[in-house]
Parts: C-alpha cells; structure tokens; sequence
C-alpha cells in the first residue's frame, strides 16, 4: 500500500500480506510515511468506504475522500459531489504503481525474505525520485 501526492511522489509505503483488508492498513500505511506532516486528504477508491475509518481519520484532522459502496447500509450520505470531485485525482498513486512496475524484482517477487523485498521496493522508490528531480 502506498500514499502518495498528486505529483505521485510517495509519503509511505507499507507492505503486508494480501490477507487484511485495505480499510484496516491505512493506520499501519499512515504511521510509516516519510514524512512528519500528515496528509489533509486521502483520496481511495470503493474499498474505502467506511464510516469508522472516517471517523478515525477525522481525530487526526484527515478527510477520506472515497464514493460509496452500492450496499452501504446507512442511507446518509458523507460525500457530496464537491468533495468527489478530488477522486479524478486518484490517477497519482496508480502512475506511481506503473512506475513501480519498471521494476522486475519488484513485480516477480523473488525475495522470500520481507524486509529484503521492502528494501528492493524502497530502492525503486529512490530511483523514481531520482528521475523525477535529476
């Protein structure tokens, strides 16, 4: 899972099992960016949608911005088309995924070992930035 600005430059990146559910990463993904200052939006897709990781990501002053489920069971609606507009956005964190994708060792996973493969991953990630500004 990573986190990135609309430039796609990334603020964390977290690796973990496919096993959990991506509503459940976000703390682990926001607690491991690079960064001190943290985001004022959060801009995911469908999965996204929950009103409990709204709530815990308004305690630290972030909004989630993500469209509904179709079976959402609460008829409220917490996003307005205001605020949806910023989805178009969502394009950033995919480019940096295809930028990732440049990288063999990175899409083949060889490393059996995680903290070998995060290393590999923030490899990648330095040389995505070294292209980017030099």
């Amino acid at each position: 899972m990573a986190i990135t600005n609309s430039a796609s430059i990334p603020f964390a990146i977290c690796v973990t099992s496919a096993a959990p559910h991506e509503v459940k990463l976000v703390k682990k993904s926001l607690s491991a960016r690079f960064v001190k200052k943290l985001p004022r939006w959060l801009i995911g897709d469908r999965a996204y949608d929950s009103d409990s990781l709204d709530q815990e990501l308004a305690k630290q002053t972030i909004e989630m911005i993500a469209p509904h489920k179709n079976n959402r069971r609460q008829e409220t609606k917490t996003q307005d088309g205001r605020v949806l507009r910023r989805y178009k956005k969502r394009w950033a964190v995919e480019r940096f995924f295809a930028w990732l994708q440049n990288y063999r060792r990175i899409v083949v996973r060889y490393e059996c070992y995680l903290d070998n493969f995060i290393g590999f991953v923030q490899l990648a990630t330095a040389m995505i930035l070294m292209k980017k500004y030099f």
